[in-house]
């Protein structure tokens, strides 16, 4: 295959998974008066599959690469620190911002949309490894057509639990439908900007996105320990936390058995 095709093919691949990002209105509009129910189902399904991907899909992947220990340890941290780094900012900016300050200086993060500092860590967090991803297929594309489709095929199945429940964590963090679709939308569109680096760069490609693959996975631990687990803890009712033990169960089930699937 020419080098244009091949670059052609690659953006196309990478765009049609992309597409992934809108599956969440199909999925969310038909049961808009269970939507509160819906999310917190959804938050128990994120919290998984963040977790197992960081840790059966990433770590592995990107130590393997890596090949350092200690180089992989410290991106890894860097995932954690900067994700810390930037929630102290984003709640420290709604608490004196936002519309629910108390007078006392101290903040206020009980009902929905004062969890807004979650949605910028969750389109960061999805935008880098979006472009992973993308970087992923560009990559398989450069080495063989047939070993590009595949790749496609296993991302764009990877992908279709993780942008539902990332539209249902916008949702949650008080954005509206149109909203968190155009911007869940627009955080898939990173993978275009992962593609196109690697078409750039070539052979430089395994070394970058191990890297980056290390920080994603530090974020995504932080992002389900630090702000998803903890918002499941809130509900007491034995149905309630059944149903989300199960959900975050099915999600780490879903990663799982994905991950044996790409590696075959």
């Amino acid at each position: 295959m020419r080098a244009m095709e091949t670059t052609f093919f690659a953006l196309l691949a990478v765009f049609v998974v992309s597409l992934v990002s809108l599956i969440g209105v199909a999925a969310l509009a038909l049961n808009a008066t269970r939507l509160g129910s819906i999310v917190r189902i959804l938050v128990a399904l994120a919290a998984g599959a963040l977790l197992a991907d960081a840790f059966v899909h990433l770590i592995p992947e990107s130590l393997e690469v890596i090949g350092d220990g200690f180089l992989f340890g410290v991106a890894a941290l860097a995932g954690v620190s900067s994700f810390f780094i930037l929630e102290r900012y984003l709640r420290w900016h709604h608490a004196h911002h936002g519309p629910e300050t108390e007078h006392s200086g101290h903040e206020k993060f009980e009902s929905g949309p004062s969890h807004a500092h979650v949605a910028p860590l969750v389109l960061v967090a999805d935008g880098i490894h979006n472009m992973i991803d993308g970087a992923v297929i560009a990559a398989s594309f450069l080495l063989s057509p047939s070993l590009g489709v595949a790749t496609t095929v296993a991302v764009f199945l990877h992908e279709i639990p993780q942008e539902i429940a990332d539209y249902a964590l916008l949702i949650h963090a008080g954005y509206s439908r149109r909203a968190a679709l155009l911007w869940n939308f627009l955080s898939g569109l990173t993978a275009l900007l992962g593609a196109g680096f690697v078409l750039y760069i070539g052979s430089d490609v395994p070394l970058f996105a191990a890297y980056a693959g290390a920080v994603t996975a530090g974020a995504f631990i932080y992002l389900a320990a630090a702000d998803l687990i903890p918002e499941l803890h809130k509900s007491e009712g034995v149905a309630s936390s059944i149903t989300a033990v199960f959900a975050f169960l099915v999600g780490v089930g879903i990663m799982l058995s994905l991950t044996l699937l790409e590696s075959h």
